[in-house]
């Protein structure tokens, strides 16, 4: 997925432009008709306890009720940044990148000079009351780096606001407002009981839109889309835009079981293709960003990569699972808890590690400290480690290593004139000096300046080893390298083409 037709759902000028497009149509007398449609009556589905049954077969459900229940809850957030303007008589450069849908409007109304000095920048984006004492939850895109923060309420009330914690990991923060009288607080639901096919809601302020209810399913669960290393996001079809950004994804039981956060579009519009970050997720955070502003992780000091079907192959697996150790952090907690390069965590703390992606949340959430069983695959064998997790500081990363590899290359000794100028401590292994364009090799991601340090696990220090390593490789086996690039190390799966 590019990460490019990625928008966080939070709207500054473009929902200025959109209104300024309306207007112009307007005032050009283009006119035409709109058909009104009534729909049909909907079944009240709300019990005697007032909670619906979001999986009643053959009925659906009472939005009316659930929008009126939970409207007052969603609040609009409007920030202010100030910028540092470039000076002297300039046309304004366009703020949506070239390939936007407003590229050609932008230049076509908004071309002149710029005035000199700093510019004031505004954005819309939304958010909902979590506790009666004004604290408020929101995506931290939405506030990150705002001089002002001011709050309405659904009715009208404004507020300024100040943030109490962030996270820029996930991608959440709270807010506080002060008010007089106390505020009725949202119900944060249980995102895990969540079913693909299951009703949602949307509420927000779409380009500054105050208060749009959507509706739609849910599309997919655990949905890795690029974000960071604890991307584990809802998919929904619930329409979201720019200015959604903070808006709760609302079950039919009247409870948050999301944080809509970013959609996937070509156009920039709502495409059906809309993420939230599962409350769940969330929840185990708040005591921390209410108590300290920020959030402490478990930390395990590994570089790990998915592990592909060609990669489980190599290795003799009988499928592609858990997450491959690429590199290992010198004194970190993995290291001194005995794992190696090559080792594939299958397990941690009692927890199967499906894909490498599951990993990394795991950990984070495991407290700092405590002693933890870990089960590892190494040459074929299952293994048992304890480890006891670090604290994952802010300059710290956790990391996924990319996944391809290679054969349609040549080599070279790595001397240690060579190692020097790639930053390498010791000459060991050899050098990747040209990669074939469309061989097995390019195909995998091999690049010029890559050091081959094993081939199926075993270790190469010479033009020789790496000789007699692939002359006994079978056509169409497979076969596993591990590249130093850089300061990491990875794994890649190279199949020889025929």
């Amino acid at each position: 997925m590019n990460l490019k037709n990625i928008w966080r759902g939070n709207v500054g000028l473009k929902g200025v432009m959109l209104v300024a497009l309306v207007s112009l149509v307007v005032g050009l007398g283009i006119s035409g008709s709109l058909d009104w449609l009534s729909p049909s009556r909907a079944v009240n589905m709300m019990g005697e306890s007032g909670s619906p049954d979001p999986r009643s077969p053959g009925q659906l459900p009472d939005f009316v009720a659930l929008a009126k229940k939970v409207k007052p809850l969603v609040v609009n957030i409007s920030t202010t940044q100030v910028s540092e303007g470039r000076g002297g008589q300039q046309e304004f450069g366009n703020p949506f990148g070239e390939d936007d849908p407003f590229n050609d409007f932008w230049k076509r109304f908004f071309g002149g000079p710029v005035p000199r000095g700093p510019q004031r920048q505004r954005s819309l984006g939304s958010g909902f009351i979590i506790d009666a004492d004004g604290s408020i939850l929101t995506n931290n895109h939405v506030v990150e780096n705002a001089q002002k923060i001011v709050v309405k309420l659904s009715d009208e009330q404004e507020y300024e606001a100040k943030v109490v914690g962030r996270d820029p990991k996930t991608d959440i923060a709270i807010i506080k407002i002060n008010t007089k009288t106390g505020l009725t607080a949202a119900s944060l639901g249980d995102s895990d009981n969540l079913e693909v096919g299951e009703w949602v809601m949307a509420i927000g302020n779409p380009f500054g839109l105050d208060s749009t209810v959507t509706s739609g399913i849910v599309s997919a669960k655990g949905r890795h889309i690029g974000q960071g290393p604890y991307d584990n996001f809802i998919q929904t079809d619930a329409s979201i835009n720019p200015g959604n950004s903070g808006g709760p994804l609302i079950n039919l039981r009247g409870e948050v079981v999301g944080i809509n956060t970013a959609i996937f579009s070509r156009s920039g519009g709502n495409i059906g293709i809309g993420f939230a970050i599962p409350i769940n997720l969330v929840k185990e955070l708040l005591p921390q960003l209410k108590g300290k502003g920020k959030v402490t992780r478990g930390y395990l000091g590994v570089l790990i990569q998915k592990v592909t079907p060609e990669i489980a192959d190599s290795l003799g697996m009988d499928r592609g699972r858990g997450a491959l150790v690429a590199n290992i952090s010198k004194d970190g907690p993995a290291e001194k808890a005995g794992v190696k390069v090559g080792d594939v965590i299958i397990e941690f703390d009692g927890k199967e590690i499906r894909d490498s992606g599951d990993l990394p949340i795991i950990v984070a959430r495991t407290p700092v400290d405590r002693r933890v069983r870990m089960k590892v695959l190494r040459d074929k064998k299952e293994l048992q480690l304890t480890v006891s997790v670090g604290e994952l500081k802010d300059e710290e990363v956790v990391a996924s290593a990319p996944e391809k590899g290679e054969l349609g290359m040549t080599v070279q000794k790595l001397t240690p004139q060579i190692a020097e100028s790639l930053g390498l401590e010791k000459a060991e292994g050899v050098v990747v000096s040209a990669v074939e364009p469309g061989s097995a090799a390019d195909e995998a991601g091999i690049r010029r300046g890559d050091v081959i340090l094993e081939v199926d696990r075993k270790p190469i220090r010479s033009i020789d080893e790496y000789k007699k390593s692939l002359a006994g490789i079978r056509k169409g086996k497979g076969v596993l390298l591990l590249v130093r690039r850089g300061e990491s190390t990875l794994f890649l799966a190279l199949k020889p083409q025929n």
